[in-house]
């Protein structure tokens, strides 16, 4: 079984992929230690996202022990958009500079978008990427085939200008959200979506266009979790279950009436299921379904 990695430095720093993109990342040390040592947490956001929605997740990680790894995807937050563009493959390639830049071997988390990025890494890991372990936050392996219309509406100035507006912009996010979730935190929800440049979030929603996993995803033999939410309109909740199946280890867990932003409306759950997963990879303990 392979050892955790040591943390790189804590700090706010900068790598610059191969395409010239520019990916801000931060590093940040646990805030409790003890005996037990715990793997690097790699956090990759979904699209229209940015590192700031894995804040709840992140505080609770660090209070557990964990270092942590953050990252804005490609176009997202304050990271840049290199010359290959918005792409599935571009994508991938970036969280792998991350997964080196955080020892090549940490318990990778990915968010929707972030999660078929970290699918497809776990399928075709590369040389000196071995994660120990993956948490799939309101993810799939395959079926994300956006139609045109609804990408077009993504990069369109009307949408964008609504996004801006605060009480608009949340009203045309709620769906993407349980009824739970504090008004504050759909707030967090509708800053950073809003943000993110219309045509950047046009093109990751056309990336996954074709995308099927399952076939590949046999070969990712580390423990994995599977959390979707019950009333999550935009990755529907079969679709978490039957990527669970597909794995060869994996638990899965259903949140009753939570929506698609589980890192801001279910933080302690993705925080629960991050640790169990670092504990089955340091056991070699199976996973089990979770109503």
């Amino acid at each position: 079984m392979t050892a955790p990695a040591t943390a790189p430095v804590a700090g706010e720093t900068c790598l610059r992929t191969e395409d010239g993109t520019r990916l801000a990342v931060s590093v940040l040390a646990p805030l409790a230690r003890d005996a037990a040592r715990r793997p690097v947490i790699v956090l990759a956001h979904g699209w229209g996202g940015s590192r700031r929605i894995w804040g709840p997740v992140t505080d609770r990680l660090l209070r557990r022990g964990f270092p942590v790894v953050a990252y804005d995807l490609r176009g997202h937050g304050a990271s840049t958009v290199g010359a290959a563009g918005v792409t599935a493959a571009a994508m991938a390639a970036d969280l792998a500079a991350v997964v080196r830049h955080a020892g090549g071997v940490p318990l990778v988390v990915g968010h929707s978008g972030g999660g078929f990025t970290a699918l497809a890494l776990a399928a075709a890991p590369g040389p000196g990427i071995r994660p120990v372990g993956l948490v799939l936050v309101a993810s799939a392996a395959y079926d994300q085939d956006t139609p045109e219309k609804e990408a077009r509406m993504m990069g369109a100035p009307l949408f964008s200008w609504a996004l801006r507006r605060p009480g608009l912009g949340r009203t045309l996010l709620n769906q993407m959200t349980g009824r739970s979730l504090a008004p504050r935190l759909r707030e967090v929800n509708r800053q950073v979506f809003a943000g993110t440049a219309p045509e950047v979030r046009a093109a990751c929603f056309r990336s996954s266009r074709g995308m099927d996993l399952r076939a590949v995803l046999a070969g990712a033999g580390v423990p994995a979790a599977v959390l979707t939410g019950g009333a999550d309109r935009v990755v529907r909740p079969a679709l978490g279950r039957e990527l669970a199946a597909t794995l060869p280890d994996a638990e899965f867990t259903s949140i009753d009436g939570a929506g698609h932003v589980l890192p801001l409306e279910h933080p302690d759950a993705v925080a629960e299921s991050v640790t169990r997963t670092a504990a089955r990879a340091t056991t070699g303990t199976t996973g089990a379904d979770t109503p």
